[in-house]
């Protein structure tokens, strides 16, 4: 298979015509969204989805998000859209939310690996959504990487792990947000979160009330145990190197930490904040910016960097478990093996 590389700075009616006609009809394509890269098929095409599990090496029993172009095409792929999945809809689409609802039969078994339920979203992005909407179809699209590998935000990592295995590649520039999206279930008349990500806790719980954390958040599901959310079961965004997370809510007992560690071994990688990074003794060391929003936009980027250094450790700062904080000490407590130090 030939990868053809589609650059736009915009969104391209007459191309993204011709790139929905293909996906339409099982081809496999990359597409942007504002949280990183999909790959994305015709969800309602079981074997064009099957692919998407080819090219990422993906296991079958880890279900894939649907993406949307309007309230319709939602319509027309679950059976009920409930008073407070209504209320979500209305505060967060389009934007970085997805929604798990009960599946109709249209959509294929694969695509939420038998489960009777699928998660939805309506991504907001132009080019996204223009692409939905010229296929006319739903698009099942997990994100742009090999299986447990840090997800794409950069076009030439991308590029690099599944060239020759995906039909096109629409480069629009680096992923805005850079962390995938949230994931909730209606269960109960209260909103869980199954996966966090840049719409927060706090954010749903100002908008709809009751809301509560899945334990899985920050702990490893249990052997044979069904996942309710895409995305969450296996090893991800980890690099070849061992890492450990470590957090404290006292900085210089953050900071001794990371060092004591450092001491103890040879060729330590460190991951810090901007603030902390000169203050780490580690010869190794990479920024992963202040703000929770700047940690986000290059956590994904700086996993990928990890492995350029073939440390033997990899020490990773952690921060506080509120707001954008839960979703980042998701990923990288999962990228780290669920090898965490709190002091």
């Amino acid at each position: 298979m030939i990868t053809k590389i589609i650059k736009l700075k915009k969104e391209n009616d007459s191309i993204l015509k011709e790139l929905g006609e293909e996906l339409k009809n099982g081809k496999l394509i990359v597409f942007p969204t504002e949280t990183v890269y999909g790959i994305g098929a015709n969800s309602l095409n079981k074997d064009a989805v099957s692919n998407i599990f080819k090219a990422k090496g993906r296991s079958s029993d880890n279900p894939l998000i649907v993406h949307i172009s309007s309230i319709d095409m939602l319509k027309d792929i679950v059976q009920e859209i409930g008073d407070i999945e209504k209320k979500l809809i209305q505060a967060f689409w389009p934007g970085p939310l997805t929604i798990i609802m009960k599946k109709k039969d249209i959509i294929p078994d694969n695509v939420s690996s038998g489960l009777n339920t699928i998660g939805v979203r309506m991504p907001n992005n132009n080019v996204a959504r223009k692409l939905i909407e010229y296929a006319n179809v739903p698009i099942a699209a997990p994100s742009a990487n090999k299986s447990g590998k840090p997800s794409g935000t950069l076009i030439e990592d991308i590029r690099q792990e599944l060239d020759g295995k995906v039909h096109y590649i629409i480069d629009t520039g680096n992923s805005d947000i850079g962390i995938e999206s949230t994931v909730v279930r209606v269960t109960d008349g209260k909103v869980r979160v199954l996966r966090p990500g840049k719409i927060t806790l706090e954010q749903i719980k100002e908008k709809i009330g009751a809301v509560e954390v899945d334990e899985y958040v920050l702990k490893p599901y249990k052997s044979g145990e069904k996942v309710l959310s895409p995305g969450v079961k296996y090893k991800h965004y980890a690099p070849e190197a061992q890492c450990i997370l470590v957090y404290s809510k006292d900085n210089k007992k953050l900071i001794d930490k990371v060092n004591e560690l450092s001491a103890e071994n040879s060729k330590v990688l460190v991951l810090g904040s901007t603030n902390n990074l000169d203050k780490y003794n580690s010869k190794y060391k990479l920024d992963i910016g202040n703000t929770l929003e700047e940690i986000a936009h290059n956590i994904f980027k700086r996993l990928r960097q990890v492995d350029e250094y073939d440390a033997n450790l990899v020490i990773i700062e952690g921060v506080e478990n509120k707001g954008l904080g839960l979703a980042i000490m998701n990923r990288l407590i999962r990228a780290c093996g669920y090898r965490y130090i709190e002091v």
